[in-house]
């Protein structure tokens, strides 16, 4: 592949409402088609759509990565650097309460990257990232 394709991603939130207001007005996504069950978002340039589905009592999981607990399941973007560094400092002035505060990973080595978690307010973590040099993303 020659370049990246928009996805498409759909997670599920009991707080519909409430998750709209969070990625429209504190992550910025353009909000596009909706019904009373569903809201789609560009979110930097990808499709996430947010489904009702009531509240689940699942436990949260993380696995261990850099001595630092990885939520799982998560999702986010790979962004580029400067986009990354702008975001994150937005975020943090908007006090968001970060699950892993952004952070640089392999830093001067191949696949040097940014990376930072957070939740959604219907618990579903986020991770955004960046790599220094993007065509590092696949670099073993």
């Amino acid at each position: 592949m020659s370049s990246i394709s928009p996805f498409h991603i759909a997670i599920p939130v009991h707080n519909l409402d409430e998750c709209r207001t969070f990625y429209r007005d504190v992550l910025h996504c353009e909000e596009g088609r909706s019904s009373d069950h569903w809201v789609d978002f560009n979110l930097f340039g990808h499709q996430l759509v947010i489904h009702y589905k009531p509240k689940s009592e699942d436990d949260l999981h993380s696995n261990p990565v850099d001595g630092k607990s990885v939520p799982v399941p998560h999702y986010g973007v790979v962004l580029p650097w400067d986009t990354f560094q702008e975001f994150s400092k937005e975020l943090k002035a908007k006090n968001i309460d970060f699950i892993i505060e952004p952070y640089v990973r392999f830093e001067g080595q191949v696949g040097e990257q940014a990376t930072m978690f957070f939740a959604d307010p219907a618990g579903n973590a986020l991770e955004f990232k960046a790599f220094k040099d993007i065509n590092q993303l696949f670099a073993k």
